[in-house]
């Protein structure tokens, strides 16, 4: 019998804020909540922008004046709307007005004199070039002549063509939050994002461990472009062309597998099976398809399955906009030449399935924690939805290696297909909706609306809800699906699907038969909705759909298999986690939740390891890990031979 990969837990941050309990969808539809609800995720803003803090049982604003929090949440909330979502590109990570670059310049010598210049002796390159003539001057330096031509960089700046990102909320910067000794920014969201998971789970780690060996738990997180900021890859390749050294640290902390390794080493301490697949914008599908078969063949009991992505460099930047890929500026300014426009509009800058020109990038880290659905009732887990099935698809043979294929066809055929299974005809038809990979590129509009509008009609499916939320977030890469599921469960506990907020009408060349793209959000009830198809559409043809289901039809599915009797035990025991969960919820408004990061903590080694034939047993784990287990192959064997 398969288990059922069952949400326990998600957590993160991206534009829209911290993940946990909703905030970042919250912050979507923040206008269309209920008041009290509204409240409290523009005080978890607020406090992640560092506009408010508690203290000694009160609330003071950023000047240390204590407050009432309703009047000066109201009064910040243009502060907060502004300092979140895609918008101008800030000046945290790098000055988009100052770039710096290298122009080649050739210095020649003129008819009489040499071209002579005075250098310190250390700062003589260690190899002096054919020609130099070198003799002492004064304070430690040297004259050097060069008799016919000087080759040299200069030293220059340019301002950024493209000035709109998704990144994390104004004031944000995770590395303040914990020891973080020059991690990669993309390492920091990982820490906050998998701490924020795990704590909202209402469950204490210690208590998974009573359930769960060690070694049927399993960590898939990454990035799909690896750790680019200087602190990591990027470093590593500027370091000597700067003039400076590399660090010990940089291609470690590089790696793209290396959210995982965090995780395991400085958040839980896991000893189970760890890992990542890269596939660029699909990552996070690829890696929730690797801990959905875990629970669904019984290998492993818990999974905790992410991406962490941090893009906004430079290098990163200048690469996607040379691509063509990034709406520059001079694009946005274009797209709104008809209103007349000085300046970019940059908060509308990804209009996905609209008049576009590009994509937007964004920065997000987000984490998903998965449980077969005995461990969940056992435990009693909050029940957020389940993982029906993931489809992974290539796209054949290509030209453009970035251009899409007919991959997606496939996958998406078949996630919808896996949903009727579940929900059938009139469930697919009248209650599921498309979370698109909607980037913002006229290619994209085109392609994806036209698989969309043609698996529609197949299914009979009238009028197919589309949502779009890199409208909010920008484009996370890795983390693009991630964003998606995390926002999905948001749907589920307040009923509004999000609406294609940047995109004021459709573009003509989007194929729109059998689909109804939602320009405004819409009220769908929190059970209006049995599924939800996430779509990923990566380069190099990594095409990813996952079908997620609801928490209420989960929960119709748990009681058919382990009866209403185990149910009712469920909800009893759940009444503490939930407690749990907004303890930790409060917490983490007022400031006092701690970033889980334990470096050198209970570190193992041989002597802490007590094994035998059967079983091995870790000081500190109170279930033994298995050594015996079924032989997959007996029917291949002799007699007496397993």
């Amino acid at each position: 019998m398969a288990g059922l990969p069952v949400i326990i837990g998600f957590g993160g941050i991206n534009s829209a804020g911290r993940s946990s309990l909703h905030h970042g969808y919250r912050r979507l539809v923040l206008d269309n909540l209920p008041t009290h609800d509204a409240m409290q995720t523009r005080a978890s803003l607020a406090g992640l922008m560092g506009l408010l803090q508690h203290k000694d049982g009160k609330w003071l604003n950023v000047a240390g004046e204590a407050i009432d929090l309703h009047t000066y949440l109201h009064s910040i909330d243009p502060v907060l709307k502004a300092g979140t979502l895609i918008r101008k590109l800030e000046k945290n990570l790098f000055d988009p007005d100052q770039l710096l670059f290298h122009k080649r310049a050739t210095l020649h010598a003129d008819s009489e004199l040499p071209v002579t210049f005075l250098i310190k002796r250390q700062q003589l390159p260690d190899q002096i070039p054919l020609g130099w003539l070198i003799s002492d001057a004064s304070d430690g330096q040297v004259r050097v002549e060069v008799p016919i031509a000087l080759n040299v960089l200069t030293e220059n700046f340019r301002r950024s063509p493209v000035n709109s990102a998704g990144q994390l909320p104004s004031g944000f910067d995770p590395k303040d939050l914990y020891q973080s000794r020059n991690h990669p920014r993309g390492l920091q969201l990982t820490v906050f994002g998998a701490s924020d998971a795990i704590q909202s789970m209402g469950i204490d780690w210690q208590t998974v461990l009573k359930h769960v060996p060690a070694d049927q738990i399993s960590v898939y997180a990454g990035s799909s472009m690896s750790q680019l900021d200087y602190e990591g890859n990027g470093g590593l390749l500027q370091a000597r062309l700067l003039g400076k050294k590399v660090s010990s640290k940089q291609l470690a902390l590089g790696f793209a597998e290396m959210p995982a390794d965090f995780i395991n080493a400085y958040v839980l301490g896991n000893l189970g099976t760890t890992g990542t697949n890269a596939a660029a914008c699909a990552t996070f599908l690829y890696n929730l398809r690797q801990g959905m078969r875990d629970i669904r063949n019984g290998t492993h009991r818990l999974v905790i399955v992410g991406t962490s992505e941090a893009p906004l460099t430079p290098e990163v930047m200048d690469g996607y906009t040379t691509m063509g890929a990034l709406v520059d500026d001079a694009a946005l300014l274009a797209l709104d030449k008809h209103k007349g426009l000085s300046t970019p509009d940059y908060r509308r800058a990804c209009r996905p399935f609209g008049d576009n020109a590009g994509f937007t990038l964004g920065e997000s880290a987000q984490f998903v924690i998965l449980c077969d659905d005995k461990l969940a009732l056992e435990m009693g887990a909050n029940i957020h939805g389940a993982i029906n099935d993931v489809f992974v698809n290539a796209d054949g043979y290509k030209k453009s290696i970035s251009s899409p294929g007919v991959g997606n066809y496939i996958t998406m055929a078949k996630a919808m297909a896996a949903t009727q299974q579940i929900i059938g005809d009139k469930g697919l038809q009248q209650r599921s909706y498309v979370q698109a990979h909607g980037t913002g590129t006229p290619q994209n509009r085109t392609t994806e609306s036209h698989i969309f509008s043609t698996l529609a009609k197949t299914w009979g499916i009238d009028h197919w809800p589309v949502a779009a939320l890199k409208t909010y977030l920008g484009h996370s890469l890795a983390s693009a699906s991630a964003d998606q599921l995390v926002a999905s469960l948001g749907v589920w506990r307040y009923g509004i699907i999000p609406g294609i907020a940047g995109t004021d009408a459709i573009a003509d060349d989007v194929h729109q038969d059998n689909l109804e793209f939602l320009l405004q959000h819409k009220e769908v009830g929190r059970e209006g909705m049995e599924a939800v198809l996430l779509n990923a559409k990566g380069f190099g043809g990594n095409n990813a759909t996952a079908s997620v289901l609801a928490p209420h039809v989960t929960l119709k599915m748990l009681a058919r298999r382990h009866g209403e009797n185990a149910l009712k035990a469920w909800q009893e025991r759940n009444e503490k986690v939930q407690q749990h969960a907004a303890d930790y919820d409060e917490a983490a408004r007022r400031g006092s939740a701690e970033i889980i990061y334990r470096f050198d903590h209970n570190v193992l080694d041989a002597s802490g390891l007590s094994i035998s034939r059967d079983q091995l047993q870790v000081k500190g784990y109170a279930n033994p890990i298995a050594l015996r287990t079924d032989c997959v192959y007996r029917d291949m064997l002799d007699d007496g031979e397993s």
